[in-house]
């Protein structure tokens, strides 16, 4: 689809690609990745035609269609309703339905043959561009990313910049492009509305790009990572999760080709050394320095090991009961968000708390942090002290302190030394302490809000979207920071990774009530999955019970006959896939040997290329055993 072939691409003075290559195919789903500041939105721009290339070529085919959804969508302004806006998608067909209209118009007074094939002909191309289905199409995908039915006639100039978002996202699904590029797609959306459009683009017909900080989401809709990194682009067969253990094997190979290529430069300098003096050796010398000058360079891994390695000190212990809840309500005008509802949070409990935009989440969190209204009791428990960090933290940092500086006002009793040691934790090192607070970008404000907050002592922490502004990296980080913190807290949050991370209690808001479900976020999906499935066999059992009594009679003679042969076809199936099977787990051990013969052990090209073959066999086990199950409950039913 489109090739990238040896680009170089500099920007503000210093290269982001250098040599880079990259094929990208049709019906792939991938997941771009890597630090912020390596490129990954600058590189989807130069897909677009944006920006060109200092040297390299891009080629991709002239009727290739390309969506990309950035943050710049956001400067669109109208006063249309957003359903409308959405419907621009389908621009070609809208237009004919005005020529459609003229046409009926003017066949009031013109009989002839000419204008009723005009209008059979258009008629015919807005059935072939499903134009009778436009309409339903474009409320199902918008009221799938969280519009309600009521809203979609409202003024696009009346939502905020994350449910324009929303509206740009939907009019790029419904162009349907052949190349689907999306930056950063879940900023904005709730835990609902990504769990759909993730479902939507695992079925896309299209090639999906994605660069995301939602490591759940990656894991979940890709089946390709791309990483940016040291000015290229390294493809790995797999998703998030798949990348992660395969980057770790290249860094330990890339480990060993510099610590042998450093070696080997240290032996030709000593010999250099010692005889470039002597004018027998004086050439041979010479020869040993142009050798090391012409070498290329195999570059030091750049390991991330963002361990945090500092405990957050609590200043006093809380009692056994942080918070109750009791008879709490609390509405808006036109809408409830709780009645009379009650809850209790215990020394320990690490809350998440979870579910759609608007169901109260951060009004919730306003109110056990005293900052919001409400009707009944919130009752604090014995010693209690508690942080709450909200976006609006980020706008209350002094613009004119440095870094350091912000910290120390801060926490005037911690040295410099153990600000310092935190900053670093953070991602702060160096001279970077010194930057100030004015030119850091949301990201990076919102680590030093985070340090602050946690630095603040507390017992009991309240934190909206804390991963808001944050890369992988830093989530990583204060996803540790948390599982050391020895205090209580609550949570809001749409990463699902981060939650099942840092969670062992799950609460959410439902028919104005809040409800608890006492363990991780793994375990509530699976309950909900569990009910959701046993719901569905109940509804489907009533409805066919009736119809299999009246079946049943005639349906039995007819199976008595086939069984006996459609066991033995089973069985021959059985035995093929029990053979297929381990002759694939054979092939996968002889692959995972080969992978520590000397010839490839130094080969890098060769490392991936059998990575790639070895996670396509594994893929292709996972299948065979799943058919075998299936085979396997199909015969024993049949024996019965």
């Amino acid at each position: 689809m489109i090739a990238i072939t040896n680009i170089d691409f500099e920007f503000g003075g210093r290269y982001l690609f250098k040599n880079a290559n990259w094929h990208i195919k049709t019906n792939e789903r991938i997941g771009l990745v890597g630090r912020n500041g390596t490129g990954k939105s600058t590189l989807l721009r130069v897909i677009n035609g944006e920006y060109g290339v200092g040297a390299g070529s891009i080629s991709k085919p002239k009727d290739l269609t390309i969506g990309f959804l950035n943050q710049d969508n956001l400067s669109f302004e109208t006063d249309e309703p957003i359903v409308k806006v959405a419907m621009q998608a389908y621009q070609r067909a809208l237009d004919l339905e005005i020529e459609i209209e003229q046409v009926l118009k003017k066949m009031e007074t013109d009989h002839s043959d000419e204008i009723m094939h005009l209008l059979a002909d258009k008629q015919h191309e807005y059935e072939v561009l499903d134009g009778y289905n436009i309409h339903f199409k474009c409320e199902k995908v918008l009221e799938g990313l969280g519009f309600s039915t009521a809203q979609l006639t409202q003024p696009y100039k009346n939502f905020s910049g994350g449910w324009r978002m929303r509206v740009m996202l939907a009019k790029l699904l419904l162009q349907n492009p052949d190349l689907l590029m999306l930056d950063e797609p879940t900023n904005h959306l709730d835990l609902p509305t990504i769990e759909w459009l993730e479902e939507y683009l695992k079925s896309y017909a299209g090639t999906v790009v994605v660069v995301s900080h939602d490591r759940e989401f990656l894991d979940r809709m890709t089946t390709k990572t791309v990483e940016v990194a040291n000015q290229l682009l390294y493809e790995y067969p797999g998703n998030y999760e798949f990348y992660l253990e395969a980057k770790q094997e290249r860094i330990g190979l890339q480990k060993r080709q510099f610590d042998n290529q450093q070696q080997f430069i240290k032996d030709q300098e000593r010999l250099i050394s010692r005889f470039k003096a002597k004018a027998s050796k004086a050439a041979m010398a010479q020869s040993r320095m142009k050798m090391l000058d012409k070498m290329d360079k195999i570059e030091s891994p750049d390991e991330d090991n963002s361990d945090v390695n500092i405990q957050f000190r609590i200043a006093k212990n809380s009692g056994r009961i942080i918070t109750e809840l009791n008879h709490v309500s609390k509405s808006f005008p036109n809408i409830d968000i709780l009645k009379n509802s009650t809850g209790r949070i215990e020394r320990g409990d690490k809350i998440a708390l979870i579910g759609a935009n608007g169901k109260g989440k951060s009004t919730l969190l306003r109110m056990i942090a005293g900052t919001e209204k409400f009707e009944g009791e919130i009752k604090p428990g014995y010693n209690l002290q508690q942080s709450f960090y909200a976006q609006h933290q980020l706008e209350s940092l002094n613009i004119k302190h440095e870094i350091l500086e912000e910290l120390q006002h801060h926490s005037t009793e911690r040295t410099e030394t153990e600000l310092r040691t935190i900053l670093g934790c953070f991602l702060f090192s160096g001279d970077d302490v010194f930057k100030k607070i004015k030119v850091l970008s949301g990201g990076e404000k919102a680590r030093v809000a985070l340090a602050k907050t946690l630095l603040t002592e507390a017992n009991f922490l309240l934190l909206d979207e804390p991963t808001n502004h944050l890369d992988m990296r830093a989530i990583n980080i204060l996803t540790q920071a948390l599982q050391m913190y020895q205090g209580t807290y609550i949570i809001v949050s749409h990463d699902r990774h981060f939650i099942s991370q840092t969670a062992n209690k799950i609460w959410w808001i439902e028919d104005q009530e809040l409800k608890e479900y006492p363990g991780t976020y793994a375990e509530w999906e699976a309950r909900n999955l569990k009910l959701a499935e046993t719901n569905n066999k109940s509804v489907a059992n009533k409805s066919s019970s009736k119809s299999n009594q009246q079946t049943k009679a005639n349906k039995s003679t007819q199976q008595s006959k086939s069984s006996n042969n459609q066991l033995q076809k089973t069985k021959k199936k059985f035995d093929e896939l029990e053979k297929d099977i381990e002759t694939r787990k054979l092939k996968i051990t002889n692959i995972e040997s080969s992978f520590s013969l000397p010839e490839n052990a130094i080969n890098a090209d060769k490392i991936l290329e059998l990575q790639k073959v070895l996670a396509a066999e594994k893929n292709s086990l996972i299948q065979l055993e799943q058919d075998f199950e299936k085979i396997f409950e199909e015969m024993m039913g049949l024996e019965k």
